[in-house]
This record gives structure tokens, C-alpha cells and sequence, in this order.
């Protein structure tokens, strides 16, 4: 299954954690501001260097006062530690060495860890300067970036990257190729019914299932087969609020929940109908349209709610999740099996059109006629031209789109070339990812040279350019 490298972030407050992870993770989930410890839990997201995906933990800043790591934050960044497979440490090129970076470089030197030293804020400083101070560290050669530029930041990561071993598939373990048909995650919170949902869609006890939350540690797959398609149903360990983890081994149910997704075609987000839509519910949202794979939504114990609960339930989930209208949600009861059979058709249609195929020829024509019917604004008095169209990838469709000045594209205009694919393909069910490709001037910064013929004249006296005027005879006067 996948084995993506875990890269944890740790340092002191305000070094530049939340910004190198938003670059790392090209997103804006981790909130920045000047000011210092701001994130307070461990935050999760995925990245890409080349062909080399990993995961990022971005974690609360440790202070490494003369009393010791803060106890607080001290648990969030061990959870961090533990299952990281390398450790980025975050130092202030621009302050220098401070104490509480020794005492946080003797915290981290306890997890046996890869550990590399990065220097941050070092735009426009000399480089073996700034990073001379930390090599007391004990840590190995630091490393200069700027998060805030992107500085130096590919090469940190390649070169830490090259440092952690493959992962090794473990005995008896499911390769991803060894698993048959459509793979569905099904994803929730702790005690939401994801086990006894799929013991249901299965018809038999294939997983335990507990009223305590937690049952679930590791992510589970089940091949079977229904009606002559074949399935592979992946349960993961529920997934609960941070501040609740305790027991060691939950604690890596989070990364183990997105690697689950990531391996599926399609998610099924679970939400307990008795609690409604909890905050929970949306970061678990979040992560699952991170994922780009196909959405369902299952509303769980529906017949255990009263008019008014479900009159609420409905009410959030038109308001709430306008944002992912295409996930159809399903009311069902995964005690009772009300609902259930239901979910199969929608995963085989979602499933369909993330992987269905679209012609270029196709792409152009709906592209042409929804520019005819909304104009690309202009840019700097200059109309958008969208030139051409391609299928750029499955699962979720990418439409890749080449034009002039396209990169300046307002999102508003991307939201409708959006909506305009998703009806005429009916891709349904699974987010569609529009992107755009500048381009290029062949003629851009050369200079316009004249034949030989034409100069000559250009180089002439002005006079010869102009035509003489004839002037007209002068009339007698009488």
C-alpha cells in the first residue's frame, strides 16, 4: 500500500514552521501571521518533490525555555516525532543560535531520527555566514532557505528525501495491484459506524465492531465481490480531535487514514447523524478533496433521528457543504441496512467518471462554446485567450488549458469552466481539477530584423523617401 515518507516540522515559535509547510504542501492550510505560536496542533498535508510524494506534519512551536519543553506542546510534537520518518528543525538565520534551540536539538537528538538543520529567513544574507552559527549544533551541515520565497527549499527536501530508506511492504501485506476492483475508504470519526457499515455492504463479519470508539487502529482492506464487480473496501481507524489522543498507537491513525485515501478510487465519509456536522467532520472533508478522489457522503443512524434532527441534518448539509456539491449524500442506518444498497450504485457511478476518458476534439468544442457564452476578462486592457485543451489525468480528471496570460485567471472564471466540464461529462461525484499552461512567444525579446532591401532604404536621406510634390503652374493673369 502506499508508503509515503513523513517529514515532521518542528523549531521554536515563529521560525517559519506554518509557512514552509504551506510551501511544502503548496497550500494555504496552516495559518501564518507574525506572531508567535499560533498553531497549536499537529497539521497534516501531502506534497510532491519530482515523482517522490510525501507527507507533511507541521507541529506547535516549542519555546525551550531554561524549565524544559513546554509540557503542552511537548505532546503534539512527540506524536510528530514518533511517526516521522525524517525531522525538519527549524532555526532563525536571522537571530542566530538561541538556547532554546540547544534544548530542542537535545530533545530531538532523543527520537534516533533523520535531522536536518534548516536555517531559515536567510534571503539575502550570505549563506556560510548565517548558517555558521548552527553546525554547534551537533546536527550535521544546516541548511539555508526561505520559506517565505521558496529559496533553496526543493533541494532541502530532495537531499532529506534521499536520506530515508524505502519502505519495505510487509509480510503478507496487500500490494496495490494485488487488490481487485473499485477501492472505497471509508472514512469518519471514532465510533460513526464505519466497521459495522462495512460488515453490512460485505453481508457478513469480516470487521470488528464495538461501541468504543477507537476498535479500529490500522487500516484494514477487504476484497470482495457484488452482483460481478469486484470491490476492496478499506477501513480506517477513526479519526478524533487531536487534544483527545492519548494512546500511543492511535496516534498514527491520522496518517494512516490519508494514505488510505490516497490508495482508494473512491472515499465514503461517514458523519454520525445523531451528532450532526461537527468541525470534525469538515477537517476529515478537507483531507478527503486533498485526496482528489471520488466523494460519497453517508449520513449513519438516520432511524434513530427525530423529525427535527433530520430537518437539521438536511439544513447543513444544503449550506454547510455548498462547496462540494457534487458528493451525493446517502441517509442509511448501517445496523439495519436501510440505505446501503443504494451506496453501491453511486460508488460505480463516481468511480465511472473518474476514470472515464474525454477526447481532445471533445475538451476543444465545450471549451469553445462556454468562452462564446462567458468571456475571459481582460487583463491589463488584454482579453484571456484560452488557445487549446487536453486531458492531463484520471482520477480526479485534470483538464489542462494553454492560452495567453491564463496564469492571471481570476478563480471565479476557473469555478465556471469548472461547472461547464463537470455537466458536459458528467463527472460526477469527483472533484475536477482545471489547470493552465502559459504560452510561450517564440518571437518574445528578439528584435524585428529587416531585410537587406528594406534597411537600404531606411538608411537613405529623408528627402529621397519623400515624394517631390509637383508644383503647379502658375496662371497669367490677364
Amino acid at each position: 500500500m502506499s508508503n509515503k515518507p513523513v517529514i515532521a516540522l518542528v523549531g521554536r515559535p515563529n521560525v517559519g514552521k506554518s509557512t514552509l509547510f504551506n510551501r511544502l504542501t503548496r497550500s494555504r492550510d496552516a495559518i501564518v501571521a507574525d506572531y508567535p505560536g499560533l498553531t497549536r496542533d499537529r497539521q497534516y498535508g501531502t506534497g510532491r518533490v519530482g515523482e517522490k510524494p510525501y507527507i507533511v506534519v507541521d507541529t506547535g512551536g516549542l519555546s525551550g525555555e531554561s524549565d524544559g519543553v513546554d509540557p503542552l506542546m511537548a505532546s503534539q510534537v512527540q506524536a510528530a516525532l514518533e511517526e516521522a520518518d525524517a525531522v525538519l528543525f527549524l532555526v532563525d538565520g536571522r537571530q542566530g543560535l538561541t538556547h532554546g534551540d540547544e534544548v530542542i536539538a537535545q530533545y530531538v537528538r532523543q527520537f534516533d531520527k533523520i535531522v536536518q538543520v534548516v536555517v531559515n529567513k536567510a534571503e539575502g544574507c550570505n549563506y556560510e555566514l548565517v548558517k555558521a552559527d548552527f553546525f554547534g549544533l551537533g546536527l550535521g551541515s544546516p541548511q539555508p532557505i526561505s520559506s517565505a520565497h521558496g529559496d533553496n527549499v526543493t533541494q532541502v527536501i530532495n537531499h532529506v528525501l534521499a536520506q530515508v530508506p524505502e519502505k519495505q511492504t510487509a509480510e503478507g501485506e496487500l500490494e496495490l495491484d494485488d487488490t481487485p476492483g473499485i477501492r472505497v475508504a471509508v472514512i469518519g470519526r471514532p465510533n460513526v459506524g464505519k466497521s459495522t457499515l462495512i460488515n453490512r455492504m460485505i453481508g457478513e463479519q469480516r470487521v470488528v465492531a464495538f461501541d468504543m470508539p477507537g476498535t479500529t487502529r490500522d487500516s484494514i482492506y477487504v476484497p470482495f465481490e457484488r452482483n460481478g464487480q469486484a470491490y476492496t473496501l478499506i477501513d480506517t481507524a477513526g479519526v478524533r480531535r487531536r487534544k483527545n489522543i492519548s494512546e500511543k498507537i492511535e496516534k498514527f491513525s491520522i496518517v494512516k487514514a490519508i494514505e488510505a485515501m490516497e490508495d482508494s478510487h473512491v472515499v465514503i465519509l461517514v458523519i454520525d447523524g445523531t451528532e450532526g456536522l461537527t468541525d470534525q467532520d469538515l477537517t476529515l472533508l478537507g483531507l478527503a478533496i486533498d485526496s482528489g478522489r471520488g466523494l460519497v457522503l453517508a449520513v449513519n443512524k438516520w432511524d434513530n433521528l427525530t423529525p427535527e434532527q433530520r430537518q437539521k441534518v438536511n439544513h447543513d448539509l444544503d449550506f454547510r457543504l455548498q462547496f462540494i456539491d457534487y458528493a451525493k449524500p446517502h441517509m442509511i442506518s448501517a445496523l439495519h441496512g436501510s440505505g446501503v444498497g443504494d451506496l453501491f450504485k453511486t460508488v460505480n457511478a463516481v468511480y465511472q467518471a473518474a476514470m472515464k476518458r474525454v477526447s481532445t476534439s471533445d475538451l476543444n468544442r465545450v471549451l469553445e462554446q462556454a468562452v462564446l457564452e462567458h468571456q475571459p476578462p481582460l487583463i491589463g486592457g488584454r482579453r484571456v485567450k484560452l488557445r487549446y485543451a487536453h486531458l492531463g489525468g484520471l482520477n480526479p480528471p485534470r483538464v489542462i488549458i494553454h492560452g495567453t496570460q491564463v496564469d492571471k485567471l481570476p478563480q471565479a472564471y476557473t469555478r465556471y469552466l469548472i461547472n461547464v466540464f463537470r455537466k458536459a461529462f458528467k463527472w460526477v461525484g469527483t472533484p475536477v481539477s482545471v489547470e493552465y499552461k502559459v504560452t510561450e512567444n517564440p518571437f518574445e525579446g528578439r528584435k524585428n530584423k529587416l531585410a537587406e532591401r528594406n534597411r537600404q532604404k531606411d538608411d537613405g536621406p529623408v528627402a529621397m523617401k519623400k515624394k517631390k510634390k509637383k508644383a503647379l503652374p502658375r496662371r497669367k493673369s490677364q
